[in-house]
């Protein structure tokens, strides 16, 4: 046990990025092959599989001999000011005001006479935060992030993410039943694009806020649940139960470009160093033990 436990130490990025794709992809995996039906039993079970990041870095915290109480307190970590709350909440219905915006003026169809409830955006609000999605974070952003920005800029550390991100959700295209399922290869590279500057925008919030992975869950979970309330004319977006694909591909563009727009404006405000007027946090915010001698990060 105690080799298991240095090999992890010394390889804890490696090990972090393993653990959470056999996790995620055994249970994920599990189901796309099962051929289960959509269910609120099914959309548990998926968000229960994107536990991998955390399981992960709480094993190698774990195994370094790392503080796992002040990792996990980086998801309580509220006190960071009304101005970045603000943000968190309200920078989410500035990027559907724009993707809405750019949709209709490129001629996209919408419908201003149903909107969802309010209390349905909370409940998603709330169930992304902890369960479909903003789970996530605690091992991306709040483990994988400290450790590569100890290293590399935050901006390339954001890239370095969103490719092990992106990645991890493969099982989710090989399901018909999740939302990802089914995406057609155009689809598929934008929202590839879409979650590249996402990805800076996370860790933008996680530095800004000093290192807090509650900000960034909402914030994360705020984004994804904005498509509830985009007005886009179902019944032509899907005529007769059928997606039409330039109509889609419409509302996936428009929606992506204000993520990448705040991307590069962020970039350009703060630079890609460290995307943020502070330092970010160290891999000792993140739960590791300090070392005393400079260790190669794998």
């Amino acid at each position: 046990m105690s080799s298991i436990r240095m090999w992890i130490d010394q390889h804890c990025l490696l090990s972090f990025v393993a653990i959470a794709y056999a996790f995620t992809w055994s249970i994920q995996g599990a189901l796309a092959y099962s051929g289960m039906e959509a269910s609120w039993t099914h959309s548990i079970l998926i968000g229960f599989g994107g536990f991998g990041p955390p399981i992960g870095a709480a094993v190698v915290i774990w195994a370094s001999g790392g503080s796992l109480r002040r990792w996990v307190g980086q998801m309580f970590k509220w006190q960071i000011g009304a101005k970045w709350w603000a943000l968190a909440f309200g920078l989410p219905f500035v990027i559907l005001s724009l993707g809405v915006l750019l949709f209709v003026l490129a001629g996209g169809p919408i419908n201003l006479t149903e909107f969802e409830s309010p209390f349905i955006y909370l409940f998603a609000m709330a169930w992304g935060t902890v369960w479909g999605g903003g789970q996530e974070d605690l091992g991306w952003r709040g483990f994988m992030l400290p450790i590569l920005q100890d290293s590399y800029s935050a901006l390339t550390s954001s890239a370095i993410v969103d490719v092990m991100w992106a990645t991890w959700h493969l099982p989710l295209f090989l399901n018909a039943t999740t939302t990802h399922g089914g995406w057609p290869l155009s689809q598929q590279l934008l929202w590839m694009i879409s979650i590249l500057a996402g990805s800076i925008l996370w860790t933008w919030m996680y530095n800004s806020t000093g290192g807090s992975v509650l900000a960034v869950a909402v914030f994360h979970a705020g984004v994804n649940a904005m498509g509830i309330f985009h007005p886009a004319d179902q019944d032509a977006l899907i005529p007769n139960r059928v997606p039409d694909p330039w109509l889609n591909l419409l509302a996936e563009v428009t929606g992506a470009i204000p993520l990448v727009l705040i991307a590069v404006l962020l970039v350009a405000i703060y630079g890609g160093d460290h995307l943020s007027n502070r330092d970010p946090p160290t891999p000792q915010d993140a739960g590791l033990p300090q070392k005393t001698e400079s260790k190669t990060v794998t």
